[in-house]
């Protein structure tokens, strides 16, 4: 794809994309990569989002992690209405620059997920009898309410 942004293209060479010194992310159709989100300290899985052009560089040039909302159509700081921000440690990116893993610690009371949990995987998927459930596995940090009023 081709993308007006702030970033090179990325290289049609292999060997110079995964093995160059260029960060020369390859944006999908939509103009978007994947961003997995860690936490510093532990290495756990916080969330997946998507990433653009403008939101690799507000994270670069903030230090604190922004998205692009897929829903929303718009660029957004993690935790700006919430008070649970992302402050970025390390922001890595794979071998051919299509995905990246931002590593934070969250401000406020630690909680990643919008729903007051400390990661957005907080359920796991099992299966019995060929019925597949979900089970929660964790406990909510802060509520709904408390993270963003009534």
């Amino acid at each position: 794809m081709s993308c007006t942004c702030a970033f090179p293209e990325p290289s049609t060479n292999t060997d110079t994309q995964e093995f160059g010194a260029t960060f020369a992310p390859r944006f999908d159709k939509a103009g978007l990569v994947t961003a997995v989100t860690v936490e510093h300290d532990s290495n756990q899985v916080l969330m997946v989002a998507h990433m653009n052009d403008e939101a690799i560089r507000a994270t670069l040039d903030t230090g604190y992690a922004h998205y692009w909302s897929r829903s929303r159509s718009k660029l957004w700081k993690k935790g700006e209405s919430s008070g649970e921000t992302q402050k970025v440690h390390a922001l890595y990116v794979d071998c051919d620059q299509d995905a990246l893993v931002v590593e934070v610690s969250v401000d406020g009371r630690g909680s990643a997920c919008h729903n007051g949990y400390r990661s957005c995987f907080y359920r796991r998927v099992d299966q019995a009898d060929g019925e597949k459930t979900l089970t929660t596995t964790d406990t909510p940090l802060v509520s709904k309410t408390d993270l963003y009023g009534s």
